[in-house]
């Protein structure tokens, strides 16, 4: 029997730090003595969660779906919060050596960041058999990439606002932050030697425009749920003092790494997204935001309807992307919960 010291570690959860080794990536450049950073709740003998980050988020923006009150109770799930390569935690820009640091760090692919989960999860942790893949805008590309990577392993996927494919609008939308952000002089290309501020209070001007939709701000829910003065004290407290903690060169990664979302852009389907949607066996629950502006509810549709396995379920809430996390909007997660566990407790 495993001590209550033991057993309080699990339900708290642990930061572990995993050194894989190089990975050769797709772009073929090589990530040269990689590491992964994960946080892991729970018993291994229990049912697998894996719960991968999202755009600029860290292990500690996941926690708000796990706890003992939460579908995901540690007391019953093994619950893996893998943090994406260019977050700052695992492998990045800004904590990579010479000579591959900085605007040198290589670009990654959602397919190289689900290899190396893969490896760790199955070589360092022994899992033979993952019972759900969920996350939040990236997280949910990646619960997609999972599903079609490694079909044999994944049993089910709840990706929320998210997508299998990043769609060209999707694309458009990036290019405003990521030159809005390198257009400050002090950016230099990358090799700053200061944190370019107002390239990266611009970026959070931009975004502000796409997190929340039109009927957030025309309700002013920032004022009334979210206690800011004005909408100029929203841009300033909220988004601009977010991205100002964020490192640069860790936004264009992820940023990069976003736009080149792609489930078929590898060997396995050679960039057949048809077929590599057909090859999702796992079930799936697929939860847009019915107001989302990155990831509209229409691109989820299409891609259920070539899902074996899948359920559309819309989000309602006017919260736009941010309904899907991170855990802004307690009525929005208690909507994801209720899906999760009706989900999870009809396998």
């Amino acid at each position: 029997m495993e001590n209550s010291d033991t057993n309080n570690d699990q339900v708290r959860g642990e930061v572990k730090i995993f050194d894989i080794g190089d990975l050769k990536l797709q772009s073929g450049m090589t990530l040269k003595s990689a590491r992964i950073v994960a946080k892991i709740f729970g018993s291994p003998n229990n049912p697998c969660i894996v719960f991968p980050t999202w755009y600029s988020g860290t292990h500690e923006d996941n926690e708000w779906l796990i706890g003992g009150d939460k579908t995901l109770n540690p007391s019953k799930y093994f619950i893996v919060i893998f943090n994406m390569f260019g977050n700052g935690l695992s492998s990045s820009p800004s904590n990579q050596p010479e000579p591959y640091n900085g605007p040198r760090f290589p670009n990654v692919t959602l397919y190289d960041n689900i290899k190396a989960q893969h490896k760790v999860l199955t070589e360092y942790l022994n899992i033979k058999e993952v019972e759900c893949v969920l996350g939040w805008s990236m997280g949910a590309q990646q619960s997609f990439q999972w599903a079609a990577q490694f079909p044999d392993l994944v049993k089910s996927i709840v990706p929320f606002c998210g997508s299998a494919k990043t769609s060209l609008h999707n694309v458009v939308f990036l290019e405003g932050p990521k030159s809005a952000l390198m257009a400050d002089s002090a950016f230099t290309d990358g090799w700053y030697k200061y944190p370019p501020t107002k390239g990266l209070r611009a970026f959070a001007r931009v975004y502000a425009g796409w997190g929340f939709s039109q009927a957030f701000y025309r309700e002013k829910i920032y004022e009334t749920d979210l206690g800011f003065g004005s909408l100029e004290d929203f841009l300033v407290g909220f988004w601009e003092g977010y991205f100002l903690k964020k490192d640069a060169n860790n936004l264009l990664c992820q940023l990069w790494t976003w736009q080149h979302g792609d489930i078929s852009a590898n060997e396995l389907y050679n960039y057949n997204f048809e077929k590599a949607l057909n090859a999702i066996t796992a079930r799936a629950i697929v939860m847009p935001g019915s107001h989302d502006l990155y990831f509209p509810p229409e691109d989820s549709q299409v891609e259920v309807k070539l899902m074996p396995n899948a359920k559309f379920v819309a989000i309602p809430s006017i919260w736009g992307h941010w309904a899907g996390g991170p855990g802004t909007n307690p009525t929005d997660v208690q909507f994801i919960d209720n899906v999760l566990k009706d989900f999870l407790l009809r396998h």
